[in-house]
């Protein structure tokens, strides 16, 4: 993204997203954390049920160290600029990685991870 400062990653805004069962309801997840809190001695009490919607994305797999995703992300704005799209990036259409590779047993150039972006077609 523009201006990111990948030297800087702790000044990133982020959220962690589990994929969970369609059958999981919410009493269910209100259960869990409770549950985490009183046998595990977890706070996760900031954490929320979401349904996300995503709609039209551009994804692509990024091969190498985090630090090296811009290229990726180069190669897929010139996709969508070759296909009349544009990103489509707000508050609620976020970027986002999926981590296929556990980073604490992978070395950076082996790690894989899909980014994602959010798109639109532009209006002619």
């Amino acid at each position: 993204m523009d201006g990111a400062d990948y030297g800087r990653k702790a000044d990133f805004r982020w959220i962690s997203v589990l994929r969970l069962p369609v059958f999981v309801t919410e009493a269910d997840f209100a259960w869990a954390v409770e549950d985490a809190a009183r046998r595990k001695k977890l706070d996760c009490f900031a954490a929320e049920l979401l349904a996300v919607e995503e709609g039209l994305c551009v994804q692509m797999l990024h091969t190498g160290p985090f630090e090296t995703e811009p290229e990726t992300v180069n190669v897929m704005d010139a996709f969508l600029a070759e296909n009349g799209y544009v990103n489509d990036l707000t508050d609620r259409r976020l970027h986002h990685e999926i981590y296929l590779s556990d980073a604490r047993k992978t070395t950076p150039d082996r790690c894989r991870t899909i980014l994602r972006h959010p798109v639109r077609k532009i209006s002619p």
